[in-house]
C-alpha cells in the first residue's frame, strides 16, 4: 500500500522566493487548462484531452508573454495538468454515484490557504548525504526528519499552508513486513462527545476538546485581525497569527487521533465502528463539538492502519439500533434521550452504561467475538416468577408452637 509521510521544511529567503514562483506557475497552468476546457464545453466542442493540453502548454512556453514558465521545472507543470484531470475524474465519478458528490473544478487563487507543487522521479530530485532535500531550480531545503522512511520514495509534494509553514510530503510503497503478530481481543468502538471513544471492553477515552480550550486565544487573535485595515502589512501579520492559532489546534487534534488509533490497532485483532452521519450532525446545535471531535479523520486513520498492520476493520451501518438494544438479552426497548447515560433493561433487569452497551452492540453487529461481559452490566432486581406474583388468599395464622410441631395445650 502507499503511505504519505510529511516533514517540516525550512527554506531560506531565496528558496521561499523560488517556491513562490513555482506555486504561481503551477497555478497559472492549472487555470489556463481549466479555461480551455470550459471554453470548449461552452462552444459545444469535444472534451479537450490531456495530450492536447500538454501540447498547448509546450506552445505557450515559447511565447514571449509566458516564457517565464520555463523558469521552473517542467515536471511540476505537467503534474498540475494531472491534478486537473483528477479533479474532473472525481467530479464525474460523483455524478455517476461512484463516490460522494463534489463540485466541478474551480480556478485557483494565490490567496488560497494551501499552495502545493509535486515532483515525480522524472524531476531528478533526491535527498543529499547531508539530509537535505534537493529540488530542481529551487535548491537544497533543510528538512526536520522526525522518523525514518520505510522504503524507496516515489514522489514528493512541497506544501505551504495558511500559517506560512512549509512541508515536504513523501509517498512511499510499503509491503507486508509491518504486519503485527496476531492477538486475541476484538473491540467495538462507540464515538461520542462526552467521551471521544468508548470501547466494548469498558475502556473510555476522554474528549480533549481542543477547539473549546483554545477559544479564548482564538477570539483574541480574531479581534486583533478585525481591527486592522484591509490590504495593510499589519493585517497580513494578524492573519498569520490567526492561522497559526488554528494550526496549533489542528495539530494537537491530529496527534491525539494518531496516538489513540495506533494504540487501538496494536492491542486488538479486529476493530468495529459505526458509520456516523457526520454531515447531518454538523447541521445541529452540536455542530461545533462535532467538528472539534474529528470523527471522520479518526475513523480514516483506523481503517488505513488496520490495512497496514494486518488487522480487521469493520464499519457497520448507521441505522443499527445500538443504543436501543440490551447487549445482555437482546431486547429492544426504543430510543432514549441523550441525557439518559444509564438505563435498566425491562426484560432482564441489567443496569447498562449507554456508551459501553452501544460499543458491545457495534461489535456484535460486525460479527466480532465479544460478549456482554465487557459491557459492565450489573444485575438489577430480578422480577418474581408469574406463579409467585399477585395477591394470595390469607391463611389462618397458626400459633408459634404449632408451627414448631409442639402439640397445643
Amino acid at each position: 500500500m502507499q503511505l504519505r509521510y510529511s516533514f517540516r521544511v525550512y527554506p531560506s529567503a531565496g528558496q521561499r522566493s523560488a517556491l513562490a514562483r513555482a506555486f504561481g506557475c503551477a497555478r497559472v497552468v492549472f487555470n489556463d487548462a481549466l479555461r480551455v476546457r470550459e471554453e470548449a464545453r461552452a462552444a459545444g466542442l469535444p472534451f479537450v484531452t490531456s495530450a492536447e493540453l500538454s501540447k498547448h502548454l509546450t506552445a505557450v512556453k515559447k511565447t514571449p508573454e509566458q516564457a517565464w514558465l520555463g523558469e521552473v521545472s517542467a515536471v511540476i507543470l505537467q503534474q498540475s495538468l494531472r491534478d486537473l484531470d483528477t479533479a474532473y475524474r472525481n467530479f464525474f465519478d460523483g455524478l455517476k454515484g461512484k463516490r460522494p458528490r463534489m463540485g466541478a473544478p474551480r480556478l485557483k487563487s494565490k490567496r488560497d490557504n494551501r499552495q502545493s507543487i509535486r515532483f515525480t522521479a522524472n524531476a531528478a530530485w533526491r535527498i543529499t548525504p547531508g539530509g537535505k532535500l534537493r529540488l530542481p531550480k529551487i535548491g537544497d531545503l533543510k528538512v526536520k526528519w522526525s522518523r525514518t522512511l520505510p522504503s524507496t520514495l516515489t514522489t514528493v509534494t512541497v506544501v505551504r499552508d495558511a500559517a506560512g509553514r512549509y512541508f515536504a510530503s513523501f509517498v512511499v510503497e510499503t509491503d507486508a513486513s509491518e504486519v503485527l503478530p496476531e492477538t486475541t481481543p476484538e473491540v467495538g468502538i462507540d464515538l461520542g462527545l462526552g467521551h471521544f471513544a468508548v470501547l466494548s471492553d469498558g475502556t473510555k477515552a476522554d474528549s480533549p476538546r481542543f477547539l473549546r480550550r483554545a477559544e479564548k486565544r482564538l477570539k483574541k487573535t480574531q479581534r486583533a485581525l478585525s481591527r486592522t485595515e484591509k490590504g495593510s502589512r499589519n493585517r497580513n501579520k494578524a492573519r498569520l497569527k490567526v492561522a497559526r492559532a488554528h494550526a496549533r489546534v489542528a495539530d494537537a487534534r491530529r496527534e491525539f487521533h494518531h496516538q489513540l488509533s495506533t494504540r487501538i490497532i496494536r492491542e486488538n485483532q479486529a476493530v468495529a465502528v459505526e458509520d456516523l452521519a457526520v454531515k447531518g450532525l454538523a447541521r445541529t446545535r452540536l455542530a461545533k463539538s462535532v467538528h472539534d471531535a474529528g470523527w471522520s479523520a479518526f475513523v480514516t486513520m483506523l481503517e488505513y492502519k488496520a490495512a497496514r498492520y494486518g488487522r480487521t476493520f469493520v464499519k457497520i451501518g448507521r441505522f443499527e439500533p445500538t443504543s436501543q438494544v440490551c447487549s445482555r438479552c437482546g431486547v429492544k426497548d426504543g430510543p432514549k434521550p441523550l441525557n439518559v447515560r444509564e438505563w435498566t433493561c425491562k426484560e432482564c433487569g441489567a443496569v447498562l452504561d449507554r456508551d459501553i452497551n452501544a460499543a458491545v452492540n457495534i461489535a456484535k453487529a460486525a460479527g466480532l467475538a465479544v460478549s456482554a461481559c465487557g459491557a459492565q452490566v450489573r444485575p438489577g432486581l430480578v422480577p418474581a416468577p408469574r406463579s409467585e406474583a399477585g395477591t394470595h388468599p390469607k391463611r389462618p395464622t397458626q400459633p408459634v408452637w404449632e408451627q414448631a410441631g409442639i402439640p397445643g395445650l
